[in-house]
């Protein structure tokens, strides 16, 4: 009998050590990294209207741009296909809670409104925002004082960090909401608004578009600090992996001869 009861406490004693790992395994719920790889495609929220990082051309609804090339190399990576899903700024939030897509690339902030819904990459680029504006006038737009005047128009695209940076800084010039960010510089070039305030990489791939119209002012020393990343659906086997990804394109060279071909 003592050796029964004595068989019975070491199974007792085995059972309650080991199942709650043994049930957690039985249990666990596959992450999306593993339903990506499952699905064979890799679907990339992108709003199509911020070079260099993407553009959509309507007609053929194809995208290009630094983080286009960016997402077909984390697709090789993964081993699957790259689906493209069309977002706005105004609307990256909804569709990023709706599921609509695994992980939002295209010259994405980071930000504590985002990072409380997802989880971002390793930061991809440091920078700040900064003013354009045309090159007879940008020596009058050093520094906020000089731009928060009655009479100046800052022209801004909706529902991004750039709105949210001009209305927190801007209180006596004017703030005009232009909704096409793929002409809002042609409204400062042909003189509709003085200038914009946006990150500094957009600032200096539109100076080069508009040489000699359009200059960016101090990009080496913006108004503020800001990091780009990827920021992807809650799952810290799919962060690891673009994590991981990110540090062997930056050792191995990929990823520069991508920035090159849009930012140099």
């Amino acid at each position: 009998m003592l050796r029964v009861l004595a068989g019975l406490a070491l199974s007792l004693l085995l059972s309650s050590s080991l199942a709650p790992g043994a049930r957690a395994q039985e249990t666990q719920a596959p992450s999306r990294l593993d339903e990506i790889v499952k699905r064979g495609t890799l679907r990339v929220g992108m709003t199509g209207d911020y070079l260099p990082f993407t553009s959509l051309d309507k007609e053929t609804r194809t995208f290009r741009g630094f983080d286009v090339d960016m997402a077909q190399a984390l697709g090789k990576a993964l081993g699957v296909k790259v689906e493209f899903v069309p977002t706005s700024w105004p609307q990256m939030m909804k569709d990023f809670e709706a599921d609509d897509f695994d992980i939002a690339m295209g010259g994405v902030s980071v930000t504590f409104d985002r990072q409380k819904k997802g989880l971002f990459s390793t930061p991809i680029m440091r920078e700040g925002k900064t003013p354009i504006a045309r090159c007879a006038d940008k020596d009058k737009f050093d520094t906020l004082a000089e731009i928060d005047r009655p009479g100046i128009r800052v022209i801004v695209n909706p529902g991004g960090t750039n709105e949210r940076f001009a209305r927190a800084n801007v209180k006596s010039a004017e703030i005009r909401v232009f909704n096409d960010n793929t002409k809002i510089f042609d409204e400062i070039a042909k003189g509709d608004a003085d200038l914009m305030m946006t990150d500094a990489s957009e600032t200096r791939y539109q100076q080069k578009l508009h040489p000699g119209v359009l200059c960016a002012v101090h990009p080496d020393k913006p108004f503020d600090f800001s990091e780009k990343a990827y920021w992807m659906q809650r799952d810290v086997a799919l962060k690891a992996f673009v994590d991981q990804w990110l540090h062997i394109a930056t050792e191995d060279g990929s990823f520069g001869k991508i920035y090159a071909a849009w930012f140099e």
